[in-house]
């Protein structure tokens, strides 16, 4: 945990200092690898300015958990390192979720979460790729603080 926190303070301090460049994509479509696993659009409201919508999904053999996620984020490019930028925001969330307890049957509920965003995103120069790496701190609303949640993502730009 120190070296996470470590590092979000080093990113937050190298971005803080650097000069803003605009973003070189409008929006994107991919995956996010992590948990949860899940699909993501993201589209660019200005320079700076971005929404991301994700639908994640997890699954296991007492537990299934399908959510849709909607952030609101601003990035930040490096003044020396042409492609990557970072980013910080927050958004909301909606859990729907079923449970097998083994003792009392089946069950369910939907969840409400609120999420803080930190993360790295890079575009390559020539490809139409973008990927993406973030920590996702969530508190879900009567079922406590996620601090596991991030993903490595990898999209595909729609446009430039």
């Amino acid at each position: 945990m120190k070296k996470l926190l470590l590092l979000t303070l080093l990113i937050l301090g190298i971005g803080l200092s650097s000069n803003l460049v605009a973003q070189k994509y409008s929006s994107a479509i991919g995956l996010r690898f992590g948990y949860p696993n899940s699909v993501s659009y993201k589209m660019f409201l200005s320079e700076k300015a971005a929404v991301e919508a994700y639908g994640s999904f997890v699954f296991s053999s007492s537990f299934t958990t399908i959510g849709v996620n909607a952030a609101y984020l601003l990035h930040n490019d490096f003044a020396n390192a042409e492609g990557l930028s970072w980013y910080y925001g927050g958004g909301a969330s909606v859990y729907l979720n079923s449970y097998k307890t083994g003792f009392a049957g089946d069950g369910g509920n939907i969840g409400f979460g609120v999420s803080g965003y930190l993360g790295l995103d890079y575009m390559f120069g020539n490809l139409p790729l973008n990927i993406t790496v973030d920590f996702v701190p969530t508190f879900v609303i009567g079922g406590g603080f996620i601090g596991r949640q991030g993903a490595l993502g990898i999209r595909y730009i729609l446009g430039e």
